[in-house]
């Protein structure tokens, strides 16, 4: 099974930049940066909510071009497109994350192992 992803020239800023305004979807993004080139199983973000709400949250992500979905087995594994979104929008990402930084009203994923990069 094969989820559809946007194309790099598809990934569109207005769409970036609302789903990256909700909050659980910046705390998820904020988590993936902070394990760049690590792929995630989606269970990683069962403490931001329940399955049905987490789905829909990783699903905007990806429709956005912001993440990307791979179907393994019964799992899907989550990564952050970084390089599409340099690519098409040069240091949004990099912005995005830096002002998210330790922000008490994003939700905690994981824990509190996420290292904001200085």
């Amino acid at each position: 099974m094969t989820l559809p992803h946007p194309n790099t020239d598809q990934i569109s800023l207005p769409i970036v930049l609302a789903v990256l305004g909700d909050p659980t979807r910046l705390a998820i993004v904020r988590y993936l940066a902070s394990k760049e080139g690590v792929a995630l199983n989606c269970s990683q973000f069962l403490d931001l909510g329940s399955k049905t709400n987490l789905s829909y949250h990783l699903a905007k992500l990806r429709e956005a071009g912001v993440t990307r979905a791979e179907v393994v087995g019964t799992n899907r594994m989550i990564t952050l497109r970084r390089t599409d979104l340099d690519a098409r929008f040069p240091g949004l990402l990099d912005s995005v994350i830096a002002a998210a930084g330790d922000d008490p009203a994003l939700p905690a994923v994981g824990g509190h192992d996420i290292e904001v990069p200085a």
